[in-house]
């Protein structure tokens, strides 16, 4: 029970939730942002200096905007995407985790560098990443590595069939 100084008691305030579990409010420049940079990201030494300029602003408040909506789990990475084997080596691999294990077990793996997704699925092996290596002597050293570390085998499952998705798209604001 809370107490208002020199007022009434009051009964508790019903349950809401944490700043921290509602969904952040963007912005009209947050959204161009987020729409307007998926693809054609500039390729120069100051990218968000070129982007500052497009959307009427400086560098810094690009730079953390993008923190921001980082920290708030709207943007997951802010980098190229390279088709698979045009630079380097990558797979796709799959591991069988304990329920008790995958937060562990999924902190070691993101703790490699070459990992850029993993994620949990429901399945049989559910917890999933992609690896990425310079070279194929890397890229088999990380999975044996994982194995070792978590006690748990790693199925590698590399690409046979190449598909282009498209990841770039218009986002939906209401």
């Amino acid at each position: 029970m809370s107490r208002q100084p020199n007022g009434p008691s009051h009964a508790p305030l019903p349950p809401q939730a944490s700043d921290s579990m509602r969904p952040p409010v963007l912005d009209a420049l947050d959204r161009r942002l987020l729409d307007d940079f998926q693809q054609g990201f500039p390729l120069t030494p100051r990218p968000y200096r070129e982007i500052a300029e497009q959307l009427g602003i400086s560098e810094a408040e690009v730079i953390a905007r993008l923190e921001s909506l980082s920290r708030a789990g709207i943007v997951s990475r802010v980098g190229p995407v390279v088709r698979p084997g045009r630079a380097g080596v990558s797979t796709l691999a799959a591991m069988r985790v304990a329920p008790e294990r995958l937060e562990a077990v999924a902190a070691v793996v993101s703790g490699y560098p070459e990992v850029n997704h993993n994620y949990e699925r429901e399945h049989v092996f559910n917890l999933w990443f992609v690896l990425t290596a310079p070279d194929a002597d890397r890229l088999r050293a990380v999975l044996e590595e994982i194995a070792s570390r978590t006690g748990i085998p790693v199925m590698d499952l590399p690409m046979l069939e190449e598909y282009h998705i498209d990841l770039g798209f218009r986002l939906q604001w209401t």
